[in-house]
């Protein structure tokens, strides 16, 4: 069975603060770990309207004490922004408290812009990707490589390569690590980065064999109307960030794509290719095409939906979905 995992924003809402959002995304994770989702990632952005989880590790430790037996993390930690070391320290301090619980999924993206990066880095010169990667792990393992330890003992936590083009993929198959790609928001070098990741890849002391986490974003509703109604706040973000006007998760809003002139609509398109939002017929339909075609490990959902227990809701029907497919294949 595909297994199904929760990416989250901690989105927050128009009317909202992010005590708010940091509570609803905690909600959330006890609910999905009740319907058998296996990780709850948090993503790190910075300087964003709308996004709270800049402060990514603060707020996993928040999930994981509030949860059981769910995989937490983050998805993820922008490399460049950090040095190896405070990265390494602090998962591996999450690991010492909720010890097989914690995942570390690293992006090469600062996730932020130009005047945020300078804030993060200070005078700090931009970083190898690769070899921070490679001095995170070290840290974690404890192997004595490195001149200075980060927490002593081995730490167990799986690092995990995200990307969105072949530069990811490549470096997840040179090491024998798992590969995330992020579908949900740039989809177009997906079954390239695949295959070039498949083809590639070697076994490490970490990982066997290649294992694929994809990014959809998904939106169940009881209708197809209701469900393309609580896409909207998360289409109407996602296109007022990429047309430079960013801010708060909006209420849904009734009639949102018929709206659109054409040029918004070709850009929310490009960036939204690989989403679904419908009843439990429509999305099941296009996510066994999904899973057919890639043949994909893991889904991880995308779903910025205004209303808690509606995004809950839509989580909990993904898993029945997802266990209809399963009886099915």
């Amino acid at each position: 069975m595909t297994a199904l995992s929760v990416l989250d924003l901690v989105m927050i809402g128009e009317g909202k603060d992010l005590a708010t959002a940091i509570h609803e995304s905690r909600e959330l994770a006890v609910t999905v770990e009740q319907h058998g989702f296996r990780r709850y990632w948090i993503a790190e952005h910075h300087d964003m309207p709308g996004i709270g989880s800049a402060a990514t590790a603060l707020i996993i430790a928040q999930l994981a004490a509030a949860t059981h037996t769910i995989r937490v993390g983050s998805g993820g930690i922008m490399l460049p922004n950090h040095a190896p070391l405070v990265v390494a320290e602090q998962f591996g301090s999450l690991d010492a408290l909720y010890p097989g619980r914690i995942d570390l999924g690293v992006g090469r993206a600062p996730g932020s812009g130009g005047a945020t990066v300078r804030a993060l880095r200070g005078l700090t010169p931009e970083r190898d990707f690769n070899q921070d990667v490679v001095e995170v792990m070290d840290y974690l393992a404890d192997n004595h490589r490195r001149p200075v330890r980060a927490v002593p003992e081995p730490h167990d936590v799986p690092v995990w390569i995200l990307g969105s083009s072949l530069h990811g993929a490549d470096l997840a198959a040179k090491l024998g690590l798992p590969y995330a790609f992020a579908s949900h928001f740039a989809p177009r070098f997906l079954m390239q980065a695949i295959a070039h990741y498949r083809n590639n890849f070697k076994p490490s002391p970490q990982l066997a064999k290649p294992y694929v986490m994809a990014g959809v974003n998904l939106f169940l509703g009881d209708t197809n109307e209701e469900a393309k109604y609580l896409a909207s706040s998360h289409q109407r973000w996602m296109l007022d960030l990429h047309m430079g006007r960013p801010g708060l998760l909006q209420p849904p809003i009734d009639n949102y794509i018929p709206s659109l002139p054409s040029h918004e609509l070709q850009v929310l398109n490009q960036v939204m290719a690989f989403t679904a939002a419908g009843d439990k017929q429509r999305v099941g339909t296009w996510l066994r095409e999904v899973i057919a075609s890639t043949g994909v490990d893991e889904l991880i959902i995308d779903s910025r939906i205004y209303d808690p227990l509606a995004r809950q809701r839509s989580h909990i029907v993904a898993a029945e979905v997802m266990r209809d497919i399963a009886e099915i294949s």
